[in-house]
């Protein structure tokens, strides 16, 4: 028993279920004429005293919840029973290796974003009630990462759905209080066939307890594996709709774009990696790879997983909305990680997990970048963001590297987790899927070349003429929504907005110079597995 690891949970869900049913009243920000941004007037003594206010709690809360939860997380291997549904079913946690890095994962994306988004909520408004929801979020995703069983994690698998989706439904418009429910249906429908997987999975094991492996009893289920393949298809289908994995994905480009960037940033960074983390406990952990190599299962997985990574990337190189497009690039990217895990291997395996981290960090990166546009210009369409190097260049070139580590161009992370996955494909004795997986991959890479570079070329250089009509020129569209600024005067977002896009886009590039300690630690978790 170690009660220690109740802090990083029951810290930020507590404090965040306060602070939405506190006192407290933000004053709104968007007082004024209409088209007037924050930047473009002075705070009022009480704005600036709540703004501080909220500010302060939140970064106390979540800084301690992320100290303690990091230092329990490497401090070994450590569990503790919280109460038992039946006899043999305990809700608990338990930390292993798996959880620690997910966990990190989570930490270090939701530090970045809540620096973000003190400034980038004045915008939207209520920030109380979202960044309440965003203390108890953090806190149930760290009981999920630690849960110790099959159906410790299937409830906070549920929870996290539930508290993530009044991020998505934020601003109360129509469109989001509509994608909302969609993501809420998609999410839902998944989960219910997680469920069905579980009930049989319990038949047929000898624990639920996740165990590296898996705890088939390969005695009961012989003469009923028919079953339990569809089950286990069943689980990777419905935790798959987390995930974005066709063909339960379009809640992600219907979410991403009406919710607060910041909210798209963690959604696309750390949400839709709980459909991940799910897929590998199940089947690394219960059902255990051995069951699956060769079967309908896993070739059925590695289609639907390379055809996500291509369809996704067709649409993002189609789709002219900025946030959108993003999204659809997620669908593409997270299936890197599901095929990677298809495989069965341990090249596979370690270049999934080296992608969930290079992956996190890249996306949440460019959400933040699409979320400068839109505070400081209103800017959602690629085509209005012809120029904006030249407003922004700090940021741009934050967007650039950022960009090109999930193209996967060296010295980048991204060419280190997709040189892995390429390895494990290669190696992985499937078939035609040994050479169509790297195939589909460098076709999904030039696509993703083709759908964030170009925003980085025309950014800097826009050509004769062209930012007059496009981004951020001195048009009439800039003066009416910044008209504090001097002409040439430079429109970098705030230090608040700028530092945590400089430290995601270092971490892109540093993640590609420096792999080794990365690598060796998912090479273990693979070789255990």
């Amino acid at each position: 028993m170690d009660t220690m690891i109740l802090i990083p949970i029951g810290m930020p869900v507590i404090c965040g279920a306060l602070l939405l049913f506190s006192s407290f009243r933000e004053k709104s920000f968007l007082v004024g004429r209409k088209g007037e941004t924050p930047s473009a007037r002075e705070e009022g003594p009480g704005e600036r005293k709540n703004s501080q206010w909220l500010w302060a709690y939140v970064s106390i809360v979540l800084g301690i919840s992320v100290i303690v939860g990091l230092a329990v997380a490497w401090s070994g291997d450590r569990e503790i029973l919280l109460f038992t549904l039946l006899d043999t079913i305990p809700v608990y946690f338990h930390i292993d290796s798996v959880g620690r890095l997910f966990v990190t994962v989570v930490s270090v994306i939701w530090i970045l974003s809540a620096v973000y988004g003190f400034v980038y909520m004045r915008q939207e408004g209520n920030e109380k009630r979202y960044f309440g929801f965003y203390l108890i979020l953090y806190g149930i995703l760290v009981a999920f990462d630690f849960s110790g069983n099959l159906v410790t994690m299937y409830l906070f698998y549920e929870l996290t759905t539930l508290l993530s989706m009044p991020l998505v439904l934020h601003n109360g418009k129509k469109e989001s209080v509509m994608a909302a429910l969609k993501y809420l249906f998609y999410s839902l429908c998944g989960a219910y066939g997680g469920l069905f997987a579980i009930f049989f999975l319990y038949r047929y094991s000898d624990s639920l307890t996740f165990t590296a492996g898996g705890t088939l009893n390969l005695t009961a289920v012989s003469g009923h594996e028919g079953i339990l393949l569809i089950a286990v298809f069943a689980a990777l289908l419905g935790f798959g709709a987390k995930a974005g994995m066709v063909p339960l994905h379009a809640w992600l480009p219907t979410a991403h774009p009406v919710a607060p960037s910041p909210a798209s940033a963690v959604l696309s960074a750390v949400i839709v990696k709980s459909g991940v983390l799910a897929v590998v406990r199940v089947v690394f952990y219960i059902v255990g790879a051995e069951f699956l190599r060769g079967t309908w299962v896993q070739y059925a997985w590695m289609t639907l997983a390379l055809l996500t990574v291509f369809m996704g990337s067709m649409l993002a190189y189609r789709e002219q909305i900025f946030k959108k497009r993003l999204a659809y690039s997620t669908v593409s990217q997270v299936s890197y990680i599901m095929f990677g895990l298809s495989l069965l291997t341990q090249d596979g395996f370690t270049g999934a997990m080296l992608h969930v981290v290079v992956h996190a960090v890249v996306k949440c990166g460019l959400f933040l970048a699409a979320g400068v546009f839109v505070y400081s210009f209103h800017y959602t369409k690629v085509e209005e963001l012809i120029g904006i190097g030249k407003r922004m260049p700090k940021m741009m070139w934050c967007y650039l590297l950022l960009s090109l580590g999930l193209v996967g161009i060296p010295p980048t992370g991204g060419f280190v987790s997709k040189w892995y996955l390429a390895q494990g494909a290669l190696q992985s004795q499937t078939g035609v899927f040994a050479w169509l997986g790297p195939v589909v991959l460098l076709i999904s890479a030039l696509l993703t070349a083709g759908y964030l570079l170009p925003v980085a070329m025309k950014g800097f250089f826009p050509g004769m003429g062209e930012a007059e009509r496009g981004g951020c020129g001195d048009t009439e569209k800039d003066w009416e929504l910044q008209p504090h600024r001097k002409a040439g005067e430079s429109s970098e977002p705030a230090p608040a907005m700028l530092v945590p896009l400089i430290l995601l886009a270092a971490m892109a590039v540093l993640l590609g110079i420096f792999p080794g300690s990365l690598i060796a630690y998912a090479g273990e978790i693979a070789a255990s597995l």
